[in-house]
Formats: C-alpha cells, structure tokens, sequence
C-alpha cells in the first residue's frame, strides 16, 4: 500500500496549480452539519507524503452543487479513489 502512496504522491505532485476533481472513498461525509457526496473540485495548492490540499475547493453538494468551501480542504491520500484533470469545477453533474 505504501508504494501505492508514493505512485499517487508523485502523480499528484505533478499537478500543483492545476483544477482537479476528487472523489473520495466514504459514500457520504459530514461537514459543518452538511450530508454529502465526497466529490470535491479545486485547484492543487500543496501534495505532501500523507494528503493532497486544495484550495479554493468547491464541494459539489445536492442542494449546492457550487458550494465554495470558506478554508482550504485537505483530504487524505489514502481516501482518494478516483481523480481527474479533464472535469472543470463549473460542470454540473447528477449527485442522487
């Protein structure tokens, strides 16, 4: 598992600066007593050995599909299960 972490470290290193999208493993997260899909998009502000930090993130929510997150969001490499560079953040797409 831990030559996995160094494969997406590296990967995602190379992404500084860049939009991404991230979905993470839970099927629901609890934030600031908001329920929702763990899909988030923003720009790659720092990779370190353990998590990915993105800032500004927007959360994509049911209710607020555009929702820009107040601080940046650092997510757990270990949590990430898919991410990409080809979805740009404005792109509206079905949570339910």
């Amino acid at each position: 598992m831990e030559q996995k972490d160094e494969n997406l470290h590296g990967k995602l290193e190379k992404l500084k600066g860049e939009e991404l999208l991230v979905i993470t493993k839970a099927t629901q997260l609890n934030l600031l007593g908001q329920v929702f899909r763990p899909v988030f998009a923003g720009t790659v502000s720092e990779v370190h050995r353990g998590h990915l930090t993105l800032s500004p993130v927007i959360i994509k929510m049911v209710n607020a599909p555009f929702y820009r997150c107040p601080f940046p969001l650092s997510i757990p490499l270990e949590q990430i299960v898919s991410f990409s560079t080809e979805v740009p953040s404005d792109t509206t797409f079905p949570l339910t």
